[in-house]
């Protein structure tokens, strides 16, 4: 059974920064993505960050976030980090993070195993 932890959420000002961390255990190792997703109230859930889980280091953005987020990992700590500079209110979500055996970016293709941070941005 694999288990997502999510941390790091918290409530910031725009433009400041935030890092979340995603650190996974139990059966990792069938998926090949790891992506961050978010939800903001009354909004669905969307893609945010991916990048490849086994065998290399591409990653994927959406284009909200792209020049302002960073997503790595540290497979020795099997975790998945997600770097979040000039923070802005729309950024204000649920953040979970997801695993996927089939695509990087489709978030029907991932399965979430934890309870999300949230994250919080005031003007």
């Amino acid at each position: 059974q694999v288990t997502l932890v999510e941390s790091g959420g918290g409530s910031v000002q725009s433009g400041d920064s935030l890092t979340l961390s995603c650190v996974a255990s139990g059966g990792t190792d069938t998926y090949y993505y790891m992506g961050w997703f978010r939800q903001a109230p009354g909004k669905e859930r969307e893609f945010v960050a991916a990048i490849i889980w086994q065998g290399g280091s591409t990653t994927w953005y959406a284009d909200a976030v792209k020049g302002r987020f960073t997503i790595s990992k540290d497979e020795s700590k099997n975790s998945v980090t997600l770097q979040m500079d000039s923070l802005q209110p729309d950024d204000t979500a649920n953040y979970n993070c997801g695993v996927s055996s089939l695509y990087a970016t489709d978030i029907r293709s991932y399965a979430f195993f934890g309870q999300g941070t949230q994250v919080t941005v005031s003007s």
